[in-house]
């Protein structure tokens, strides 16, 4: 009885964080870990901040994700080596992550964003300051400035998800350097790390009974942060877009602007595509106004001529003249004014009078 109590002490402070590394001998199980979760890294929130891959830990009675997350090195010149689960002996075991000078063996889990299985190439150290390779993370450049670019890193693999070292899992062995990079000091998980893991698993969501291998909370920028939306960009996309300038202080448009912006434009359109059509309604107009001007100009002219018409009618007939000649005349020169018969007729009475008066 007492030995089963500490044994549950034993795993109770293991996953409350109270022991610096866990190991294959400290936690063992039957049940195969599951696959990896597939994720976009967010964006690295600034200088000097590491990558530490998402990953499955095991709870009392369950797995549970604990999200990817960017955390700062314990001290300057320290890397983080993953943790990775193991099938030995018919179980599956845990071996703790830590940091060090150098990257250890991780169990060949290719966890992405650098850790590809062996080694790591997400960025390196310089002289106290860590430089991020932007062909691998996610890093906005305006605000991250200790970077660089080596896309030789990026390696043409079969990528899989398996999130175990083992029979069944993935066939790996370490390295003489990663073999070495064990035997260095370590440093265990950070104060911030620990309260990561905490916080997932006390949330419900994360319990892979629950979410069934897709976690509410996938990655997150910083620890407490809430989870990052998984977006479907390729990390290229998602690198230019980071890289974009943004809009600062640029106004917004309200509805009114854009009616009016849309309505100028669209007569704007209007007035260069037809430029034939107003020339034809100017010229057009023109030639109204010119013949309205010419009718004037004739029914002014009317009534001078007009004006004869009384000297015309007021002549003495001549003598021996048929009546109805005279009227045929008189009628002639009423109905055709613009003739000027009234004139010409008269001519002609005053020849004849002239004619006719007695000697």
């Amino acid at each position: 009885m007492l030995k089963f109590i500490r044994v549950r002490f034993i795993l109770l402070a293991l996953l409350l964080g109270m022991t610096p590394l866990l190991s294959s001998a400290q936690i063992s199980i039957t049940i195969a870990p599951p696959a990896l979760v597939a994720y976009d890294q967010p964006l690295c929130p600034g200088d000097g901040y590491i990558w530490v891959p998402g990953y499955w830990a095991y709870g009392e009675d369950d797995y549970y994700w604990v999200p990817g997350v960017w955390v700062l090195a314990p001290q300057p010149g320290y890397l983080w080596t993953p943790g990775y689960w193991g099938f030995e002996g018919g179980n599956y075991g845990w071996h703790a992550g830590y940091w060090g000078r150098h990257i250890g063996f991780y169990g060949g889990v290719n966890y992405g964003f650098g850790y590809f299985g062996s080694g790591f190439v997400g960025g390196r150290w310089e002289g106290g300051r860590f430089l991020c390779n932007t062909a691998v993370w996610h890093v906005n450049t305006t605000v991250v400035h200790n970077t660089y670019v080596d896309r030789t890193v990026i390696k043409n693999v079969t990528v899989n998800r398996v999130s175990f070292n083992g029979a069944g899992g993935i066939e790996a062995r370490p390295t003489a350097e990663e073999e070495a990079a064990a035997r260095e000091q370590h440093i265990e998980a950070t104060q911030e790390q620990r309260d990561h893991r905490e916080a997932a698993i006390h949330d419900n969501n994360q319990r892979f009974s629950v979410n069934k291998g897709n976690p509410t909370k996938t990655a997150v920028t910083k620890v407490g942060a809430s989870g990052e939306v998984n977006r479907a960009a390729t990390p290229g996309e998602e690198r230019k877009e980071a890289n974009k300038p943004e809009e600062v202080n640029k106004p917004e448009t309200t509805k009114e602007e854009n009616v009016n912006k849309e309505k100028t434009t669209k007569e704007e359109t209007t007035k260069g595509t037809e430029p034939a059509k107003g020339r034809e309604e100017t010229t057009k107009q023109n030639e109204q106004q010119k013949t309205r001007g010419e009718v004037k100009g004739k029914g002014a002219a009317t009534p001078e001529r007009r004006e004869e018409k009384p000297k015309a009618e007021g002549q003495p007939k001549a003598e021996g003249q048929p009546k109805g000649e005279a009227q045929k005349e008189h009628h002639e020169g009423g109905a055709k004014p613009a003739e000027q018969k009234p004139t010409d007729e008269k001519g002609k009475g005053e020849k004849k009078e002239k004619e006719q008066k007695p000697q």
